[in-house]
């Protein structure tokens, strides 16, 4: 029996109407080549500019040039270039012998296979922005984050301005003056610093003209009868305690950034570099080298004792310091372990009265600098590269160690302008630069989340 026309008619349409059907015998390996090697497509990347090459041509080019371009019309690469799956998974289909074999050819190079190693690390170590998809804005979102740093950048330069204009010189302040010579007013000065309750009797002090030879004769019971009739107890304690460190040192000891870095120029800046890029080593440093003159006060500060006024002001809080119970130290190694920004977050906290815009910085700062750490443990982990952490950390230590040598043996070379510039540039103007790398980290993350 005969078939229909019709049914031919019908054949013949059904037939093309299947466009792969019809075109696939039509497909040869050439018009999948790569047009630096002129073989079948291996792994095929795509650039920017559209053009495919095979991932280990491409690693070859840039191992020798080491250019981040394309080879055939040398437009710049953005980001990391990745493999192009879709027209990796259908050439694979297509001409499954053909990429079989170049693929035993290129394990078999050692010069291949070495450059796709170094270009593969060269791609772990770049922090590329999103590309333009529809789920992240470039151009809105660089500019939103432009302008913010662009506002904070404007906080910190009149800050600096503020610091450098209307504070007194550090050559004028009472940590470099002797205490025998002393005005009245510098007196009550020291004693106003020693918190807001202080300022109860600075009348008094006034008006007995207390200079600093007379201050230094002054005790308890001088204290307690009048003119001064300074009551409270607590009150009279942290004077005399304060008393006897002026009495110590001969000079005010300092109680607040400023102060510190007016006695220890050189140590601020290394402890202020060293807690951001070594929070770990700087506290080590500050428990080995300078333990009752900053670490006690340190811990005592985020690591409080229950029995502390929690209404109590900071600087009476610190008068008077005694060797940490276990239930401090267990609380400190946990944090310095695991969250050692925090703890600088949760000192600068405490000083919010003292220094407020300051403090601030500190703690956005450190907010950052944790969100930074977290980002490098869950790309090392993500990399299976745990087993590289000691090594890591040794090159991490050995550097540190190099630089802080270095620093110190040219440090009395180094101008003092200088030396204030650094200061204050890491102190406010790094948390502006932490920004644009958390946004890189975030925006990385999506990327390759999409």
């Amino acid at each position: 029996m005969e078939e229909s026309p019709q049914n031919d008619l019908n054949a013949v349409t059904h037939d093309n109407d299947d466009p792969l059907k019809s075109t696939s015998p039509q497909i040869s390996v050439s018009e999948f080549s790569c047009h630096c090697c002129y073989d079948i497509l291996v792994n095929p990347t795509t650039l920017n500019c559209g053009h495919s090459f095979c991932r280990h041509c491409l690693a070859l080019w840039w191992a020798s040039s080491k250019k981040t371009e394309c080879p055939e019309c040398r437009e710049k690469w953005e980001g990391f270039p990745k493999v192009n799956i879709l027209l990796r998974d259908a050439i694979e289909k297509l001409f499954p012998d053909a990429i079989r074999m170049r693929f035993e050819d290129i394990q078999q190079n050692n010069d291949i296979v070495q450059s796709l190693a170094a270009f593969q690390k060269y791609g772990n170590d770049q922090v590329p922005l999103a590309p333009n998809t529809g789920r992240v804005n470039p151009q809105r979102g660089g500019g939103f984050f432009s302008g913010v740093l662009t506002a904070l950048t404007g906080v910190a330069v009149v800050l600096l301005v503020y610091h450098w204009s209307s504070r007194e010189s550090e050559h004028d302040l009472l940590v470099h003056k002797a205490v025998a010579k002393w005005t009245a007013e510098e007196v009550v000065l020291w004693l106003e610093q020693l918190g807001p309750w202080a300022s109860l009797y600075r009348d008094r002090f006034l008006a007995e003209r207390v200079n600093g030879r007379l201050l230094l004769t002054l005790t308890e019971e001088e204290f307690s009868r009048a003119p001064y009739t300074i009551e409270n107890s607590s009150h009279r304690r942290a004077i005399l305690l304060e008393l006897e460190r002026v009495k110590a040192l001969g000079v005010k000891p300092p109680q607040n950034l400023w102060e510190y870095k007016a006695v220890n120029p050189g140590r601020s800046l290394f402890l202020l570099y060293a807690l951001k890029s070594s929070p770990r080593l700087g506290l080590l440093y500050l428990y080995l080298f300078d333990y009752t003159d900053t670490f006690l006060p340190f811990i005592h500060t985020i690591c409080p004792l229950q029995e502390d006024s929690p209404g109590e002001d900071i600087l009476t809080k610190l008068l008077d310091l005694r060797e940490p119970t276990w239930k401090q130290w267990r609380e400190f190694l946990v944090k310095y372990s695991f969250l050692p920004y925090q703890l600088i977050a949760e000192f600068a906290w405490d000083w919010l009265e003292v220094h407020y815009w300051t403090s601030r910085f500190l703690i956005v700062n450190a907010m950052l600098l944790s969100v930074l750490e977290l980002f490098s443990f869950w790309r090392i982990w993500s990399r299976s590269e745990l087993k590289t952490v000691p090594q890591r950390m040794w090159s991490h230590f050995w550097k540190v160690s190099t630089q802080g040598l270095f620093v110190a043996m040219f440090w009395p070379l180094i101008p003092q302008f200088v030396c204030n510039c650094l200061f204050y540039w890491a102190l406010y103007f790094n948390p502006i630069i932490n920004i644009d790398l958390v946004v890189k980290e975030v925006r990385q993350l999506e990327t390759q989340v999409l």
